[in-house]
Protein backbone atom coordinates (compact mmCIF):
# COMPACT_ATOMS: atom_id res chain seq x y z
CA UNK A 1 0.00 0.00 0.00
CA UNK A 2 2.82 2.32 1.12
CA UNK A 3 4.82 1.18 -2.29
CA UNK A 4 1.31 2.11 -4.66
CA UNK A 5 1.21 5.96 -2.75
CA UNK A 6 4.73 6.40 -2.89
CA UNK A 7 4.66 5.40 -7.14
CA UNK A 8 1.42 7.22 -7.31
CA UNK A 9 3.26 10.52 -5.39
CA UNK A 10 6.40 10.24 -7.61
CA UNK A 11 4.31 10.02 -11.34
CA UNK A 12 2.51 13.47 -9.79
CA UNK A 13 5.47 15.16 -8.91
CA UNK A 14 7.26 13.94 -12.21
CA UNK A 15 4.31 15.33 -13.93
CA UNK A 16 4.46 18.58 -12.41
CA UNK A 17 7.84 19.03 -13.37
CA UNK A 18 7.64 18.27 -16.83
CA UNK A 19 4.30 20.74 -17.20
CA UNK A 20 6.76 23.39 -15.54
CA UNK A 21 9.58 22.82 -17.85
CA UNK A 22 7.46 22.65 -20.99
CA UNK A 23 5.89 26.26 -19.86
CA UNK A 24 9.43 27.04 -19.03
CA UNK A 25 10.67 26.18 -22.56
CA UNK A 26 7.62 27.87 -24.28
CA UNK A 27 8.26 31.17 -22.39
CA UNK A 28 12.10 31.26 -23.20
CA UNK A 29 10.91 30.84 -26.81
CA UNK A 30 8.74 33.36 -27.03
CA UNK A 31 11.36 35.80 -25.27
CA UNK A 32 13.83 34.78 -27.50
CA UNK A 33 11.57 35.78 -30.66
CA UNK A 34 10.83 39.46 -28.71
CA UNK A 35 14.56 40.07 -28.37
CA UNK A 36 14.99 41.28 -31.80
CA UNK A 37 10.45 41.65 -32.87
CA UNK A 38 9.49 45.07 -31.74
CA UNK A 39 6.16 44.90 -29.62
CA UNK A 40 3.96 47.41 -28.91
CA UNK A 41 5.43 47.82 -24.84
CA UNK A 42 8.53 48.57 -26.80
CA UNK A 43 7.83 51.12 -29.36
CA UNK A 44 9.50 53.79 -27.35
CA UNK A 45 12.70 51.43 -27.44
CA UNK A 46 12.48 51.37 -31.00
CA UNK A 47 12.22 55.31 -31.47
CA UNK A 48 14.99 55.81 -29.66
CA UNK A 49 16.74 53.84 -32.24
CA UNK A 50 15.34 55.35 -34.63
CA UNK A 51 16.27 59.05 -33.30
CA UNK A 52 19.44 57.51 -32.66
CA UNK A 53 20.53 56.16 -36.35
CA UNK A 54 19.34 59.59 -37.90
CA UNK A 55 21.60 61.31 -35.43
CA UNK A 56 24.78 59.40 -36.12
CA UNK A 57 25.44 59.09 -32.08
CA UNK A 58 26.83 56.12 -30.06
CA UNK A 59 25.01 53.41 -29.32
CA UNK A 60 26.10 53.13 -25.36
CA UNK A 61 22.97 54.22 -23.72
CA UNK A 62 20.66 51.56 -25.73
CA UNK A 63 20.24 48.23 -25.41
CA UNK A 64 20.27 46.67 -29.09
CA UNK A 65 18.42 43.69 -28.74
CA UNK A 66 20.93 40.98 -30.29
CA UNK A 67 19.64 37.42 -31.13
CA UNK A 68 21.63 34.38 -31.54
CA UNK A 69 23.35 34.90 -35.25
CA UNK A 70 22.62 32.18 -37.94
CA UNK A 71 25.98 30.47 -38.73
CA UNK A 72 26.82 32.22 -42.34
CA UNK A 73 29.92 31.08 -44.15
CA UNK A 74 32.39 34.40 -43.51
CA UNK A 75 34.26 35.03 -46.61
CA UNK A 76 36.97 37.92 -46.97
CA UNK A 77 34.95 41.14 -47.91
CA UNK A 78 37.60 43.00 -49.10
CA UNK A 79 39.56 40.74 -51.50
CA UNK A 80 35.78 39.96 -52.76
CA UNK A 81 35.28 43.70 -53.49
CA UNK A 82 38.64 43.71 -55.23
CA UNK A 83 37.73 40.62 -57.67
CA UNK A 84 34.26 42.25 -59.03
CA UNK A 85 34.24 44.03 -61.96
CA UNK A 86 33.66 47.89 -62.75
CA UNK A 87 30.78 47.42 -65.49
CA UNK A 88 29.74 51.38 -65.18
CA UNK A 89 31.98 54.24 -65.96
CA UNK A 90 31.81 57.57 -63.95
CA UNK A 91 30.61 60.97 -66.04
CA UNK A 92 32.37 63.21 -63.86
CA UNK A 93 31.50 66.34 -66.05
CA UNK A 94 27.75 65.50 -65.51
CA UNK A 95 25.75 67.21 -64.69
CA UNK A 96 28.65 70.33 -64.43
CA UNK A 97 30.01 72.31 -61.52
CA UNK A 98 26.86 74.97 -62.29
CA UNK A 99 24.10 73.67 -60.75
CA UNK A 100 24.36 74.37 -57.19
CA UNK A 101 21.80 71.66 -55.34
CA UNK A 102 21.08 70.96 -51.56
CA UNK A 103 21.00 66.86 -50.08
CA UNK A 104 19.65 65.14 -52.69
CA UNK A 105 17.06 62.59 -51.81
CA UNK A 106 15.41 60.88 -54.91
CA UNK A 107 15.92 60.71 -58.33
CA UNK A 108 13.63 58.86 -60.83
CA UNK A 109 12.89 59.51 -65.17
CA UNK A 110 10.10 61.48 -66.65
CA UNK A 111 8.45 60.19 -69.73
CA UNK A 112 10.42 62.10 -71.84
CA UNK A 113 13.74 60.95 -70.82
CA UNK A 114 15.01 63.63 -68.16
CA UNK A 115 16.51 62.73 -65.08
CA UNK A 116 13.92 63.92 -62.27
CA UNK A 117 15.65 64.79 -59.12
CA UNK A 118 14.15 65.38 -55.28
CA UNK A 119 16.62 68.07 -53.24
CA UNK A 120 16.54 69.74 -50.04
CA UNK A 121 17.65 72.80 -50.72
CA UNK A 122 18.59 74.30 -47.23
CA UNK A 123 17.88 72.24 -45.50
CA UNK A 124 19.66 69.48 -43.34
CA UNK A 125 18.08 66.42 -41.56
CA UNK A 126 20.10 66.06 -37.84
CA UNK A 127 19.64 65.04 -34.61
CA UNK A 128 17.23 68.36 -34.04
CA UNK A 129 15.31 67.85 -36.30
CA UNK A 130 12.94 65.91 -35.19
CA UNK A 131 12.11 64.85 -31.73
CA UNK A 132 11.54 61.46 -29.99
CA UNK A 133 7.61 61.44 -30.97
CA UNK A 134 8.76 62.02 -34.70
CA UNK A 135 7.12 65.77 -34.38
CA UNK A 136 9.25 68.18 -37.06
CA UNK A 137 10.82 70.54 -34.51
CA UNK A 138 11.56 73.12 -37.23
CA UNK A 139 7.93 74.53 -38.60
CA UNK A 140 8.92 77.82 -38.26
CA UNK A 141 11.66 78.27 -40.63
CA UNK A 142 8.76 77.64 -43.13
CA UNK A 143 8.54 75.27 -46.16
CA UNK A 144 11.53 75.54 -48.97
CA UNK A 145 11.70 78.65 -50.76
CA UNK A 146 13.45 77.26 -53.92
CA UNK A 147 12.46 74.64 -56.15
CA UNK A 148 12.88 71.14 -54.73
CA UNK A 149 12.08 68.90 -57.76
CA UNK A 150 14.36 69.26 -61.16
CA UNK A 151 14.44 67.74 -64.50
CA UNK A 152 18.25 67.54 -66.11
CA UNK A 153 18.52 66.69 -69.91
CA UNK A 154 20.14 62.93 -69.52
CA UNK A 155 22.44 63.82 -72.35
CA UNK A 156 24.00 67.77 -71.37
CA UNK A 157 22.95 67.86 -67.33
CA UNK A 158 21.29 70.98 -68.41
CA UNK A 159 17.61 71.90 -66.14
CA UNK A 160 14.94 71.60 -68.21
CA UNK A 161 12.24 72.73 -65.93
CA UNK A 162 12.06 72.84 -62.45
CA UNK A 163 8.88 72.95 -59.82
CA UNK A 164 8.33 72.74 -55.55
CA UNK A 165 8.26 75.76 -54.15
CA UNK A 166 6.83 76.97 -51.00
CA UNK A 167 5.42 72.88 -50.81
CA UNK A 168 7.82 70.94 -48.88
CA UNK A 169 10.20 70.61 -45.59
CA UNK A 170 11.95 67.81 -45.63
CA UNK A 171 11.99 66.06 -49.05
CA UNK A 172 13.00 62.13 -49.21
CA UNK A 173 11.04 60.40 -52.23
CA UNK A 174 9.92 60.85 -55.35
CA UNK A 175 8.50 58.19 -58.19
CA UNK A 176 7.55 59.34 -61.62
CA UNK A 177 4.52 56.85 -63.48
CA UNK A 178 3.75 56.06 -66.37
CA UNK A 179 1.42 58.74 -66.71
CA UNK A 180 4.09 61.24 -66.15
CA UNK A 181 2.74 62.25 -62.70
CA UNK A 182 4.87 62.62 -59.34
CA UNK A 183 4.98 61.13 -56.44
CA UNK A 184 6.35 62.43 -53.72
CA UNK A 185 6.98 61.98 -49.96
CA UNK A 186 7.67 64.58 -47.03
CA UNK A 187 8.82 62.83 -43.95
CA UNK A 188 8.24 66.23 -41.75
CA UNK A 189 4.61 66.23 -43.12
CA UNK A 190 4.54 62.37 -42.61
CA UNK A 191 2.67 63.02 -45.80
CA UNK A 192 2.66 61.74 -49.50
CA UNK A 193 1.55 63.79 -52.92
CA UNK A 194 0.86 62.92 -56.18
CA UNK A 195 1.14 65.99 -58.28
CA UNK A 196 0.10 65.90 -62.33
CA UNK A 197 2.43 66.28 -65.12
CA UNK A 198 5.67 68.53 -64.10
CA UNK A 199 4.44 69.33 -60.67
CA UNK A 200 1.09 70.57 -62.57
CA UNK A 201 1.18 74.56 -61.32
CA UNK A 202 2.06 73.18 -57.58
CA UNK A 203 -1.12 71.50 -57.19
CA UNK A 204 -1.43 68.05 -55.74
CA UNK A 205 -3.89 65.54 -57.16
CA UNK A 206 -3.81 63.30 -54.28
CA UNK A 207 -2.92 63.94 -50.75
CA UNK A 208 -2.36 61.18 -47.97
CA UNK A 209 -1.53 61.66 -45.11
CA UNK A 210 -2.24 64.34 -42.12
CA UNK A 211 0.09 67.15 -42.22
CA UNK A 212 2.78 67.22 -39.48
CA UNK A 213 0.81 64.31 -37.45
CA UNK A 214 2.83 60.99 -37.26
CA UNK A 215 0.55 57.87 -36.39
CA UNK A 216 0.02 54.36 -37.57
CA UNK A 217 -3.36 54.13 -38.36
CA UNK A 218 -4.83 53.83 -42.11
CA UNK A 219 -5.18 57.88 -42.65
CA UNK A 220 -1.57 58.17 -41.03
CA UNK A 221 1.83 57.72 -41.75
CA UNK A 222 4.77 58.12 -39.83
CA UNK A 223 8.39 59.51 -42.07
CA UNK A 224 6.52 57.87 -45.38
CA UNK A 225 9.91 56.92 -47.83
CA UNK A 226 8.44 55.88 -50.80
CA UNK A 227 6.15 55.53 -53.41
CA UNK A 228 5.87 52.70 -56.35
CA UNK A 229 2.88 52.73 -59.31
CA UNK A 230 1.42 50.00 -61.20
CA UNK A 231 -0.35 50.33 -64.25
CA UNK A 232 -3.48 49.94 -63.22
CA UNK A 233 -3.17 53.30 -61.15
CA UNK A 234 -2.80 51.06 -57.67
CA UNK A 235 0.62 52.24 -55.48
CA UNK A 236 2.54 51.04 -52.82
CA UNK A 237 4.07 53.23 -50.10
CA UNK A 238 6.72 52.83 -48.07
CA UNK A 239 5.39 54.08 -44.71
CA UNK A 240 9.55 53.67 -43.08
CA UNK A 241 11.30 55.12 -40.23
CA UNK A 242 8.33 54.52 -37.36
CA UNK A 243 5.73 52.22 -38.91
CA UNK A 244 8.15 49.55 -41.34
CA UNK A 245 5.06 48.62 -43.38
CA UNK A 246 4.53 48.68 -46.79
CA UNK A 247 0.80 49.77 -47.78
CA UNK A 248 -1.25 49.04 -50.86
CA UNK A 249 -3.71 51.74 -52.24
CA UNK A 250 -6.44 51.71 -55.44
CA UNK A 251 -6.06 54.96 -57.41
CA UNK A 252 -8.26 57.16 -55.69
CA UNK A 253 -6.34 56.23 -52.50
CA UNK A 254 -8.46 53.88 -50.48
CA UNK A 255 -6.35 51.44 -48.36
CA UNK A 256 -6.50 47.91 -49.76
CA UNK A 257 -3.88 45.82 -47.46
CA UNK A 258 -0.93 46.39 -45.44
CA UNK A 259 2.29 44.21 -44.49
CA UNK A 260 5.31 44.55 -42.41
CA UNK A 261 6.33 44.96 -39.00
CA UNK A 262 9.18 46.58 -37.06
CA UNK A 263 12.80 44.62 -36.77
CA UNK A 264 15.58 46.47 -34.84
CA UNK A 265 18.46 43.61 -34.55
CA UNK A 266 22.15 45.68 -34.80
CA UNK A 267 23.39 43.67 -38.01
CA UNK A 268 20.18 41.64 -38.15
CA UNK A 269 20.27 40.12 -41.72
CA UNK A 270 21.37 36.71 -40.35
CA UNK A 271 18.11 36.55 -38.41
CA UNK A 272 15.68 39.15 -39.35
CA UNK A 273 12.88 36.99 -40.50
CA UNK A 274 10.14 37.51 -43.62
CA UNK A 275 8.33 40.46 -43.46
CA UNK A 276 10.26 42.44 -41.06
CA UNK A 277 11.71 45.68 -41.93
CA UNK A 278 14.40 47.86 -40.04
CA UNK A 279 13.73 51.18 -42.32
CA UNK A 280 12.15 49.98 -45.79
CA UNK A 281 13.93 52.75 -47.25
CA UNK A 282 12.79 52.39 -51.04
CA UNK A 283 10.67 50.64 -53.51
CA UNK A 284 10.92 49.26 -57.20
CA UNK A 285 8.97 47.19 -59.08
CA UNK A 286 9.44 43.88 -60.94
CA UNK A 287 6.89 43.64 -63.68
CA UNK A 288 8.09 40.50 -65.10
CA UNK A 289 7.16 38.48 -62.14
CA UNK A 290 5.03 41.08 -60.51
CA UNK A 291 6.63 42.27 -57.85
CA UNK A 292 7.58 44.68 -55.60
CA UNK A 293 10.77 45.28 -54.16
CA UNK A 294 11.71 47.47 -50.86
CA UNK A 295 15.23 48.27 -49.72
CA UNK A 296 15.49 46.87 -46.38
CA UNK A 297 17.77 49.38 -45.01
CA UNK A 298 19.07 48.30 -41.33
CA UNK A 299 18.76 44.46 -42.16
CA UNK A 300 20.93 45.19 -45.20
CA UNK A 301 18.45 43.38 -47.65
CA UNK A 302 15.90 43.47 -50.51
CA UNK A 303 13.03 41.65 -50.24
CA UNK A 304 10.68 41.05 -53.13
CA UNK A 305 6.68 40.42 -52.58
CA UNK A 306 4.10 39.69 -55.17
CA UNK A 307 1.96 42.38 -55.87
CA UNK A 308 -1.26 41.26 -55.78
CA UNK A 309 -1.50 40.10 -51.85
CA UNK A 310 1.78 40.98 -50.46
CA UNK A 311 2.90 37.27 -50.03
CA UNK A 312 6.70 37.05 -49.32
CA UNK A 313 8.93 35.90 -52.63
CA UNK A 314 12.33 36.34 -51.56
CA UNK A 315 15.36 38.38 -50.27
CA UNK A 316 18.91 39.48 -51.31
CA UNK A 317 21.75 39.53 -49.19
CA UNK A 318 25.35 39.30 -49.76
CA UNK A 319 28.05 39.74 -47.54
CA UNK A 320 29.81 42.15 -50.17
CA UNK A 321 26.95 44.75 -49.43
CA UNK A 322 27.13 44.71 -45.76
CA UNK A 323 24.63 45.42 -43.23
CA UNK A 324 23.06 48.43 -44.61
CA UNK A 325 21.04 49.00 -47.94
CA UNK A 326 20.00 52.61 -48.86
CA UNK A 327 18.33 51.92 -51.72
CA UNK A 328 17.67 49.30 -55.11
CA UNK A 329 16.41 49.86 -58.69
CA UNK A 330 15.49 47.36 -61.50
CA UNK A 331 16.66 46.46 -65.05
CA UNK A 332 15.46 43.59 -67.00
CA UNK A 333 18.87 43.10 -68.69
CA UNK A 334 20.82 40.20 -68.39
CA UNK A 335 18.31 38.75 -67.20
CA UNK A 336 17.12 40.33 -64.51
CA UNK A 337 19.02 42.47 -62.23
CA UNK A 338 18.82 44.47 -58.83
CA UNK A 339 20.89 47.95 -58.73
CA UNK A 340 21.79 48.58 -55.32
CA UNK A 341 23.67 51.20 -53.27
CA UNK A 342 25.03 50.98 -49.63
CA UNK A 343 25.77 53.30 -46.70
CA UNK A 344 27.97 53.51 -44.07
CA UNK A 345 28.39 52.21 -41.00
CA UNK A 346 30.22 54.52 -38.92
CA UNK A 347 27.59 57.02 -38.52
CA UNK A 348 26.02 54.48 -36.29
CA UNK A 349 28.52 54.70 -33.54
CA UNK A 350 29.38 50.98 -33.73
CA UNK A 351 32.70 49.28 -34.48
CA UNK A 352 31.92 47.18 -37.65
CA UNK A 353 32.59 43.14 -37.56
CA UNK A 354 33.55 43.13 -41.41
CA UNK A 355 34.91 45.17 -43.85
CA UNK A 356 33.11 47.51 -45.57
CA UNK A 357 32.42 49.61 -48.78
CA UNK A 358 30.05 52.60 -49.53
CA UNK A 359 29.64 52.00 -53.22
CA UNK A 360 27.17 50.68 -56.06
CA UNK A 361 26.53 46.79 -56.56
CA UNK A 362 24.46 44.48 -59.47
CA UNK A 363 23.10 41.56 -57.87
CA UNK A 364 21.71 39.03 -60.60
CA UNK A 365 18.83 38.04 -59.12
CA UNK A 366 18.57 34.28 -60.62
CA UNK A 367 22.04 33.70 -58.76
CA UNK A 368 21.11 36.48 -55.76
CA UNK A 369 25.17 37.16 -56.45
CA UNK A 370 26.90 40.41 -56.70
CA UNK A 371 28.46 40.41 -60.40
CA UNK A 372 29.76 43.73 -60.73
CA UNK A 373 30.24 47.19 -58.76
CA UNK A 374 30.73 51.00 -59.70
CA UNK A 375 31.44 54.31 -57.59
CA UNK A 376 32.77 58.34 -58.64
CA UNK A 377 36.07 57.37 -60.19
CA UNK A 378 35.83 54.10 -59.09
CA UNK A 379 36.03 54.98 -55.73
CA UNK A 380 33.75 54.94 -52.79
CA UNK A 381 30.47 57.35 -52.51
CA UNK A 382 30.26 59.04 -48.68
CA UNK A 383 26.55 58.75 -48.34
CA UNK A 384 24.33 57.70 -51.12
CA UNK A 385 20.36 57.91 -50.60
CA UNK A 386 18.66 56.37 -53.85
CA UNK A 387 19.67 55.07 -57.43
CA UNK A 388 17.71 54.77 -60.42
CA UNK A 389 18.36 52.53 -63.63
CA UNK A 390 17.14 52.78 -67.16
CA UNK A 391 15.37 49.80 -67.96
CA UNK A 392 18.08 48.52 -70.84
CA UNK A 393 20.61 48.98 -68.06
CA UNK A 394 23.13 51.25 -69.85
CA UNK A 395 22.80 54.57 -67.58
CA UNK A 396 23.07 54.29 -63.66
CA UNK A 397 21.86 57.59 -61.59
CA UNK A 398 22.65 58.06 -57.49
CA UNK A 399 21.65 60.78 -55.42
CA UNK A 400 23.74 61.39 -52.69
CA UNK A 401 23.12 63.41 -49.26
CA UNK A 402 26.60 64.48 -48.69
CA UNK A 403 28.40 65.92 -50.93
CA UNK A 404 25.30 67.26 -52.19
CA UNK A 405 24.76 66.28 -55.89
CA UNK A 406 23.72 63.68 -58.47
CA UNK A 407 26.50 60.95 -60.11
CA UNK A 408 26.24 59.40 -63.59
CA UNK A 409 27.47 56.21 -64.44
CA UNK A 410 27.63 55.34 -68.07
CA UNK A 411 27.91 51.48 -68.78
CA UNK A 412 31.38 51.00 -70.57
CA UNK A 413 30.21 49.27 -73.47
CA UNK A 414 29.01 52.50 -74.39
CA UNK A 415 31.30 54.49 -72.70
CA UNK A 416 34.05 53.14 -75.01
CA UNK A 417 32.25 53.83 -77.91
CA UNK A 418 32.05 57.54 -77.54
CA UNK A 419 35.26 59.73 -78.52
CA UNK A 420 37.54 61.92 -76.57
CA UNK A 421 35.76 64.89 -78.03
CA UNK A 422 32.00 63.49 -76.96
CA UNK A 423 33.60 62.75 -73.39
CA UNK A 424 32.12 65.65 -71.92
CA UNK A 425 29.33 66.24 -74.40
CA UNK A 426 27.03 62.88 -74.43
CA UNK A 427 25.83 61.99 -77.34
CA UNK A 428 23.52 63.59 -79.27
CA UNK A 429 19.87 61.77 -81.08
CA UNK A 430 20.30 60.43 -83.98
CA UNK A 431 17.52 59.99 -86.33
CA UNK A 432 17.19 57.94 -90.05
CA UNK A 433 14.26 57.79 -92.33
CA UNK A 434 12.24 55.34 -92.61
CA UNK A 435 13.04 53.64 -89.17
CA UNK A 436 11.24 52.18 -86.17
CA UNK A 437 11.94 53.31 -82.80
CA UNK A 438 12.61 51.37 -79.53
CA UNK A 439 11.60 53.12 -76.43
CA UNK A 440 12.71 52.40 -72.78
CA UNK A 441 10.62 52.24 -69.79
CA UNK A 442 10.88 53.33 -65.85
CA UNK A 443 11.11 51.82 -62.72
CA UNK A 444 7.67 51.71 -62.33
CA UNK A 445 6.45 49.86 -65.72
CA UNK A 446 5.67 53.05 -68.14
CA UNK A 447 7.24 53.42 -71.29
CA UNK A 448 9.38 56.52 -71.87
CA UNK A 449 12.05 57.91 -74.38
CA UNK A 450 15.28 57.85 -73.24
CA UNK A 451 17.77 56.39 -76.08
CA UNK A 452 16.24 55.96 -79.25
CA UNK A 453 17.76 52.64 -80.69
CA UNK A 454 17.03 53.58 -84.57
CA UNK A 455 17.39 50.52 -87.05
CA UNK A 456 16.43 50.64 -90.82
CA UNK A 457 13.60 49.36 -92.09
CA UNK A 458 15.44 46.49 -93.80
CA UNK A 459 17.14 45.65 -91.26
CA UNK A 460 20.73 45.48 -92.98
CA UNK A 461 22.52 47.71 -91.02
CA UNK A 462 21.38 49.83 -87.54
CA UNK A 463 22.39 53.27 -86.85
CA UNK A 464 24.28 52.44 -84.18
CA UNK A 465 27.11 50.25 -85.83
CA UNK A 466 27.00 53.15 -88.55
CA UNK A 467 27.98 55.58 -85.87
CA UNK A 468 30.75 53.32 -84.35
CA UNK A 469 32.01 52.31 -87.93
CA UNK A 470 32.18 56.46 -88.22
CA UNK A 471 34.36 57.41 -84.98
CA UNK A 472 36.31 54.56 -85.40
CA UNK A 473 37.78 55.67 -89.08
CA UNK A 474 37.69 59.36 -87.43
CA UNK A 475 40.01 58.06 -84.64
CA UNK A 476 42.24 55.89 -87.35
CA UNK A 477 42.85 58.88 -89.59
CA UNK A 478 43.43 60.93 -86.28
CA UNK A 479 46.17 58.78 -85.11
CA UNK A 480 47.83 58.59 -88.91
CA UNK A 481 48.19 62.28 -88.84
CA UNK A 482 52.03 63.85 -88.72
CA UNK A 483 51.92 66.00 -85.68
CA UNK A 484 54.04 69.52 -86.36
CA UNK A 485 54.58 71.58 -83.03
CA UNK A 486 53.91 74.81 -83.33
CA UNK A 487 55.45 78.25 -82.98
CA UNK A 488 54.65 78.44 -79.27
CA UNK A 489 56.12 75.04 -78.70
CA UNK A 490 59.73 76.06 -79.99
CA UNK A 491 59.45 79.17 -78.45
CA UNK A 492 58.84 78.20 -74.55
CA UNK A 493 61.47 75.01 -75.52
CA UNK A 494 64.03 77.87 -75.82
CA UNK A 495 63.30 79.67 -73.59
CA UNK A 496 63.52 76.56 -70.65
CA UNK A 497 66.76 75.59 -72.66
CA UNK A 498 68.33 79.05 -72.21
CA UNK A 499 67.56 79.16 -68.33
CA UNK A 500 69.03 75.34 -67.85
CA UNK A 501 72.04 76.74 -69.13
CA UNK A 502 72.17 80.15 -66.64
CA UNK A 503 71.92 77.79 -63.96
CA UNK A 504 74.52 75.51 -64.69
CA UNK A 505 76.80 78.64 -65.03
CA UNK A 506 76.25 80.48 -62.14
CA UNK A 507 76.24 77.02 -60.43
CA UNK A 508 79.75 76.44 -61.82
CA UNK A 509 81.03 80.40 -60.48
CA UNK A 510 80.21 79.94 -57.36
CA UNK A 511 81.69 76.25 -57.23
CA UNK A 512 84.92 78.20 -58.35
CA UNK A 513 84.75 80.84 -55.72
CA UNK A 514 83.74 78.05 -52.99
CA UNK A 515 87.48 76.81 -53.75
CA UNK A 516 89.05 80.18 -53.57
CA UNK A 517 87.57 80.07 -50.06
CA UNK A 518 85.02 82.88 -51.26
CA UNK A 519 81.25 82.38 -50.23
CA UNK A 520 78.36 83.20 -52.81
CA UNK A 521 77.78 86.45 -53.43
CA UNK A 522 76.00 89.00 -50.47
CA UNK A 523 76.47 86.63 -47.58
CA UNK A 524 79.57 87.48 -45.07
CA UNK A 525 81.79 84.60 -43.60
CA UNK A 526 80.59 83.85 -39.87
CA UNK A 527 83.26 84.35 -37.63
CA UNK A 528 83.82 81.81 -35.37
CA UNK A 529 85.66 81.49 -31.83
CA UNK A 530 88.75 79.65 -32.92
CA UNK A 531 89.28 82.23 -36.13
CA UNK A 532 92.43 84.38 -35.79
CA UNK A 533 91.85 87.78 -36.27
CA UNK A 534 92.06 88.90 -39.85
CA UNK A 535 93.25 92.76 -40.86
CA UNK A 536 94.03 94.77 -44.26
CA UNK A 537 97.80 93.97 -44.03
CA UNK A 538 97.87 90.47 -43.55
CA UNK A 539 99.25 88.03 -40.57
CA UNK A 540 101.80 88.99 -38.18
CA UNK A 541 103.34 87.12 -35.18
CA UNK A 542 103.87 90.13 -33.36
CA UNK A 543 100.35 91.06 -32.83
CA UNK A 544 99.27 87.69 -31.60
CA UNK A 545 101.42 87.62 -29.59
CA UNK A 546 100.65 90.70 -27.97
CA UNK A 547 97.38 89.87 -27.78
CA UNK A 548 97.68 86.68 -26.06
CA UNK A 549 99.98 88.62 -23.25
CA UNK A 550 96.96 90.86 -22.86
CA UNK A 551 94.31 87.78 -22.84
CA UNK A 552 96.42 85.74 -20.64
CA UNK A 553 95.73 83.34 -22.87
CA UNK A 554 93.69 81.67 -25.28
CA UNK A 555 90.12 82.00 -24.69
CA UNK A 556 88.25 78.58 -24.17
CA UNK A 557 85.91 77.48 -26.49
CA UNK A 558 82.47 78.36 -25.16
CA UNK A 559 80.35 75.50 -27.18
CA UNK A 560 77.30 75.59 -24.69
CA UNK A 561 76.44 78.81 -26.41
CA UNK A 562 76.01 77.50 -29.84
CA UNK A 563 74.29 74.37 -28.72
CA UNK A 564 71.74 77.10 -27.07
CA UNK A 565 71.38 79.09 -30.05
CA UNK A 566 70.92 75.79 -32.43
CA UNK A 567 67.91 74.83 -29.62
CA UNK A 568 66.77 78.27 -29.61
CA UNK A 569 66.41 78.59 -33.31
CA UNK A 570 65.14 74.73 -33.82
CA UNK A 571 62.43 75.75 -31.52
CA UNK A 572 61.58 78.27 -33.20
CA UNK A 573 61.20 77.02 -36.53
CA UNK A 574 59.19 74.13 -35.10
CA UNK A 575 56.63 76.25 -33.45
CA UNK A 576 56.46 78.70 -36.60
CA UNK A 577 53.40 76.53 -38.66
CA UNK A 578 51.51 76.90 -34.90
CA UNK A 579 51.93 80.53 -34.36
Amino acid sequence: MITSNFVRSTCCVSLVFLAICIADSATDENLSLQRYLSQDDTGLSTNKRIQQIMQGGGTADISWPQPPKLKAEKIDVKSEIAKLNTTYVYQSSWPGDELKLGSVSAVSFDREGNVVIFHRVDRIWDGQTFNNNNIFQQRRKGPIRDNTVLALERKTGQVVYGWGKGLFYMPHGLTIDHENNAWVTDVALHQVFKFGPRGSNDQPLLKLGTEFTPGAGDSKFCKPTSVAVLENGDFFIADGYCNARILKFDRNGKKILAWGQNSFAGTSFDVAPKNYFAIPHALTLVPEQQLVCAADRENGRVQCFFWTNGTFHSQYHNQIVGDRLFSMDYTPAEGGQLVVVNGPIGELGLKPDTYNEVRGYVINMRTKQVISKFGPNDMQFSNPHDVAVTKDGSEIYVAELNPMRIHKFLHKTLAKSMPMSEAKTPMAHHSVSGSTTVNTISRSGPAYQVDEVVVKSNGSISTLDALLAQETEQWSKAANKTHHPGGTAILVASLMLLFAALTFALALIIARRRKRGCLPFGVKNRRHAWDFPSKPDGFKLGGLLMDRSKRGGFEKLDQNASDEENEASTNMLTSAPFA
